[in-house]
Formats: structure tokens, C-alpha cells, sequence
């Protein structure tokens, strides 16, 4: 029976495995528990711009997947392969999602917070995340010129709205991973695989976007490659 862990020995056990036991029995449910938890991480404006897509070894796509992970044996081994997808063209649905809910869940209250959130997901949403030739350029300009005056966000750039996109598939991928671990098992990101070809063979929406994919299963002693390291705390950690 794998046993379970707390948040800090989970923190502190979690490593990169990069070669999963074969012959470990592989509980899939709890892979679909560990991303119902994922979905609860903190994202910008609650847009959710992220899918997992999961493919099982029993999948007749994961052998050429993990092939298209460059041969990794965190991929050949996996028992799972999660696949974190951005899809930031999704935005005009999740906004009305969480426009139409606001109004639903406070409708007949009329509250100052109340038409700031609704003008928020209706008005400026929309103007952060809307497309069309120049805009990009003139949102860095209004920003800027803005900004001359008071505090004002910079980060409006169509680059910088699609970094913010994969940021929280990344918060989102770490609550997975952590919650793998606290259930006994292990997990691996990898950033390095075909991205072209993966989105080919899982026949993704071409603005789709793959953030990493996460190989999972029981980890094997010789999947850790050496002691951890990391810098020393005072180095990352700066009081002011």
C-alpha cells in the first residue's frame, strides 16, 4: 500500500525520476485526483488557459510519444505521460464563464464590486487578450504613456500575455507533481521533445501551445541521478 505524505516531506521528497518501475502496480485514479487538485492552483484572472491531456501506458499513442520526448527514459518507462497544453485562444469562453457566473451567483445585488468584476471579465479581458494587427504595440504604448502617471502594469505585450498563459499551466503542473508525491508517486517534467510532432500525433488546435509533459509511475532508486543540489538559501531568498 503506498503511503501517503504531508505537504513538506512531499516538498522535500519530490525529485525528477527519470526511469519508473514496471512491474509496481499503477493506480490511474490517482493520477485524475492529483489533477482535479491541479485545476484549484491559482491562475491569471481565473481564465484556466491550460488542458492536461492524459496518455496511459496502454495508450497505442504513448510509445511514439515517448519517442517524440527524444527517447527519454522518463518518457519510455513512464506509466503515464501527462501533457500540459496552453490554450490561450480559449479566453473568450473562459471570461463569459466567469462573467456569467459572477452575475448568476450575485444577481439582485446591485455592489460597487460587484460591476467592477463584471466590467473586468466584459471590458478589459478582452483588451488584454484580443487580437488584431498593431494591438500589441498600442497596448505597450498606452502602457507606457499610462504609466508616466501613475502605477501601471507593463506586462500587456502579446509575448508577455502568452507568458502569463504558461505560468499558471506551471503552477497548475507543480500542484499535479506535488500531489503525486504525497500519494506515493514520483514524477518527472520534461521540456524536451518534438513539439511540432507531439501536437501532430494528439492532433492538438494549432494555437496550442505544449508547456511540458509529465512522465508518472513508481520511481526506481537509479532514476535519481545523484544527491540534490540547489544554491544556498540567502543567495535566492532577499529581505529588504
Amino acid at each position: 500500500m503506498v503511503q501517503e505524505l504531508g505537504f513538506f516531506e512531499s516538498v522535500a521528497q519530490r525529485r525528477s525520476v527519470r526511469i519508473f518501475d514496471q512491474n509496481e502496480r499503477f493506480d490511474r485514479s490517482v493520477v485524475q485526483k492529483c489533477l482535479e487538485a491541479a485545476i484549484l492552483s491559482p491562475n491569471s484572472s481565473n481564465l484556466q488557459l491550460y488542458q492536461f491531456v492524459r496518455v496511459p501506458e496502454t495508450s497505442p499513442l504513448k510509445e511514439p510519444l515517448a519517442k517524440l520526448c527524444m527517447g527519454q527514459k522518463a518518457a519510455t518507462t513512464a506509466r503515464e505521460l501527462v501533457v500540459v497544453v496552453t490554450r490561450r485562444d480559449l479566453w473568450k469562453s473562459r471570461a463569459k464563464a466567469n462573467y456569467d457566473y459572477i452575475a448568476s451567483t450575485y444577481a439582485g445585488k446591485p455592489d460597487k464590486k460587484l460591476k467592477q468584476a463584471l466590467g473586468y471579465y466584459g471590458k478589459l479581458i478582452p483588451k488584454l487578450y484580443g487580437k488584431f494587427p498593431g494591438w500589441s504595440l498600442l497596448k505597450k504604448a498606452i502602457s507606457f504613456f499610462v504609466g508616466l502617471r501613475r502605477p501601471m502594469i507593463r506586462e500587456v505585450g502579446e509575448t508577455e500575455v502568452r507568458i502569463s498563459v504558461h505560468k499558471s499551466a506551471a503552477l497548475a503542473s507543480m500542484t499535479f507533481m506535488l500531489g503525486m508525491k504525497a500519494a506515493g508517486y514520483d514524477t518527472c517534467p520534461m521540456e524536451g521533445f518534438d513539439s511540432k510532432r507531439v501536437k501532430k500525433l494528439l492532433n492538438l488546435n494549432s494555437a496550442s501551445e505544449i508547456c511540458m509533459i509529465i512522465g508518472c509511475g513508481k520511481g526506481l532508486p537509479e532514476g535519481i541521478y545523484g544527491k540534490r543540489f540547489r544554491v544556498p538559501s540567502e543567495e535566492l531568498i532577499i529581505d529588504k
